[in-house]
C-alpha cells in the first residue's frame, strides 16, 4: 500500500505542474486548473487514510480542504459577495456525522440536525437577502431527515406517505404564494402527489384481504 501512496503523490504532483503549465501557457488569464488539482489532491489523501483506517480524521481533513478552497475561491473572485457560507455549512456535517458513530442515526441527532439546519439558513436569509424567503428548500430538503427516519424506524410506510404528502403539499403552497400569488399553478404537483398514499393504501388493503381469504381457505 506504500508504494500505491507514493505513486499517487507522484502521479498527482506531475499532473498538477503538467496543468499548471498549459493552463500558464494557453489561457494565463483564467486560473483553471485549481479545479483539477482539487480533485487531485484527494487521490493520495484518500489512500493514505484508508489504509491506515482512519475515516473520522479523513473527514476532517477532506472537509477542511473543501472549506479553504471554497473560501480562497470566494475571495479571489467575489469578495464583496461571501457566498461559502452557503456551502460550507453541509460540509461541517460530514465529521460531525462521522465522529457521533452510532448516535448518527438516531431520531435525536435527525431533528438537531434539521432544526439547525433550518435556523442557520434562515438566518443567513433574513441578514443577506431578506427580499425572497428561499430559506424555504433547504428547510424542505432537511426536513425529510427526521421525516424518514422516524416512519422507517416504525415502519409506519402509509403513514409515511401521508405525512409526506402533506409535508410536499404545504411546500408547493408556500412556494405558490411566495413566488408567483397571481397564478395557482400548486394544485396540478399537489393532485400528482395525492397517488402515492392512494396507492400505498390499496396495496396494504388488498394484500391484507388477499391474507385473509387465503387464511379462510386453509
Amino acid at each position: 500500500m506504500r508504494n500505491f501512496i507514493n505513486f499517487s503523490i507522484a502521479g498527482s504532483l506531475m499532473t498538477m505542474i503538467f496543468l499548471g503549465v498549459v493552463n500558464y501557457t494557453t489561457s494565463p488569464q483564467t486560473m483553471w486548473f485549481v479545479y483539477p488539482c482539487l480533485l487531485l489532491l484527494f487521490w493520495p489523501i484518500t489512500l493514505f487514510y484508508m489504509a491506515k483506517k482512519l475515516y473520522k480524521q479523513y473527514s476532517i481533513v477532506c472537509s477542511a480542504l473543501i472549506i479553504t478552497f471554497l473560501i480562497v475561491e470566494n475571495y479571489i473572485y467575489a469578495p464583496d459577495h461571501l457566498w461559502f457560507i452557503y456551502a460550507i455549512y453541509p460540509i461541517i456535517w460530514w465529521p460531525i456525522l462521522m465522529y457521533l458513530d452510532e448516535k448518527a442515526k438516531t431520531l435525536k441527532t435527525a431533528l438537531i440536525g434539521c432544526a439547525s439546519t433550518i435556523i442557520y439558513y434562515s438566518i443567513l436569509n433574513m441578514i443577506v437577502s431578506p427580499q425572497y424567503p428561499w430559506a424555504i428548500y433547504p428547510a424542505f430538503l432537511v426536513i425529510w431527515w427526521p421525516l424518514a427516519l422516524y416512519h422507517a424506524q416504525r415502519k409506519t410506510f402509509v403513514a409515511f406517505s401521508v405525512t409526506a404528502t402533506i409535508l410536499i403539499s404545504i411546500f408547493f403552497i408556500t412556494v405558490n404564494v411566495v413566488s408567483s400569488p397571481s397564478v395557482i399553478w400548486a394544485i396540478y404537483p399537489i393532485f400528482v402527489t395525492l397517488w402515492w398514499p392512494l396507492s400505498m393504501y390499496f396495496y396494504v388493503y388488498k394484500r391484507k384481504m388477499y391474507h385473509a381469504s387465503f387464511m379462510k381457505r386453509m
